[in-house]
């Protein structure tokens, strides 16, 4: 491995949220530079890479895009949260939209037109859930999060400008209850807002004596989750005044989740279906609209509480199937359209192998994917199916995350 020092001009930003720029040959990654930048770098490769990755020295000539960052942790602490605070905000959506058409271009190998790319009514403050690492150290407790060049080490987070302030409110009121945490060197929590407090789920350690002191210590907790190390997540505590499955997966931007939810439900109801596939449907939000609008729909959920949530939502004439969307889509085919929202993994090669398969018999896939990569990897598996629109939300302004609903029709359509 060598280091050297060169000057390099950023032209533009990849997957990720790192600049891109050229050095003798290289494709060098810069994080924290802007398209137009000019910057001094220190690049680190082996003789036969054919990228580098550098360190952001200096801003020779700051780019037009760039702004400074408001959140004090962003530059001090390097906070890995964000990766485009530096970047304003329709240079933002100007470059996720890049990030879309050129993974479609290098991984699926079908071009597409830019997309839109919709912008979020707020910028600021719309996260409903906010992760944190906890450590115990020199017999102290230390809540906080990761520099993004540093992932074993945490920086205590005073704020966190793109979440709800109740739920940095409910993180500062657990710092106040740390003597009544499992004794771990490491764990990891999350909270999430409720209608009425929020939901806490703790990974690690293997007991938990005190978590009723942790409790009563932490009012605004109104559910609390522990998945211990090794074992399955337990619900300690439920003490919420309307049911919610408060750790199963739901959108942490509930205003853009709107917009793309009503998307959705267009693109699927502009095929006129009458029998649909919800695959990794969570709580059931799009399974119950779609049965609204008088469809007979079966939803796929692998966890058991959402799954049985999805369940009790849901009219007569549809169901839920609690499995894996791999292990249970070739029972509910065919059917006129199916919904794929996998995490971000994306889904197994299976079920592209028998949507593919389906493509006489099925009239549209609709997939909704929150990484652009593991979308046109598995656009690329259903060689029987054609893209006919590419619509992206910014459900995660100041991050290089974005949201992708892609409409597949049969080739032979």
């Amino acid at each position: 491995m060598t280091a050297v020092t060169a000057r390099l001009a950023i032209d533009a930003i990849a997957a990720g949220g790192d600049g891109v720029a050229r050095h003798e040959g290289r494709v060098v990654f810069v994080p924290r530079t802007a398209p137009g930048d000019v910057v001094d770098v220190k690049l680190t490769a082996k003789p036969s890479d054919r990228f580098a990755r550098g360190l952001l020295r200096g801003v020779v000539s700051p780019s037009p895009m760039r702004i400074t960052p408001p959140c004090p942790h962003y530059d001090a602490d390097r906070c890995g949260g964000c990766q485009l605070q530096h970047v304003e905000y329709g240079a933002q959506l100007d470059a996720k939209a890049t990030m879309i058409a050129d993974a479609f271009d290098r991984i699926a190998k079908r071009p597409i037109a830019r997309p839109e790319v919709r912008r979020a009514a707020r910028e600021w403050r719309y996260r409903s859930k906010l992760t944190m690492a906890i450590r115990f150290r020199d017999g102290r407790w230390f809540i906080g999060m990761h520099p993004y060049d540093a992932p074993a080490a945490i920086f205590a987070v005073s704020d966190c400008l793109i979440t709800d302030e109740r739920v940095v409110a409910a993180w500062r009121d657990i710092a106040t209850a740390t003597a009544h945490l499992p004794r771990a060197l490491q764990l990891r929590g999350a909270v999430r807002q409720l209608a009425d407090g929020v939901s806490f789920t703790l990974e690690g350690a293997s007991q938990w004596p005190t978590h009723q002191r942790f409790l009563a210590a932490v009012p605004v907790v109104r559910q609390l989750w522990w998945i211990p190390q090794g074992a399955a997540r337990r619900l300690l505590a439920d003490r919420q005044s309307s049911a919610t499955a408060g750790a199963s997966f739901v959108q942490i931007n509930a205003d853009v989740a709107a917009e793309m939810h009503a998307h959705v439900i267009g693109a699927t109801m502009a095929h006129a279906p009458r029998h649909a596939v919800d695959a990794y449907a969570g709580a059931g939000d799009t399974a119950v609209a779609l049965a609204g609008h008088g469809l007979q729909v079966t939803a796929i959920e692998v966890d058991a509480d959402a799954a049985r949530q999805c369940a009790n939502r849901l009219p007569a004439g549809s169901r839920c199937v609690t499995a894996r969307v791999e292990d249970a889509l070739d029972r509910t085919l065919p059917t006129d359209v199916v919904i794929l929202n996998p995490p971000r993994a994306g889904v197994e090669a299976r079920v592209t192998h028998m949507l593919d398969a389906e493509a006489g018999r099925v009239r549209a896939i609709v997939y909704v994917s929150c990484n652009p990569a593991t979308l046109a990897r598995d656009v690329a598996r259903l060689p029987q199916w054609r893209v006919v629109g590419v619509t992206a939300f910014d459900m995660f302004p100041q991050t290089a995350h974005v949201e992708t609903v892609c409409e597949l029709v049969p080739v032979a359509a």
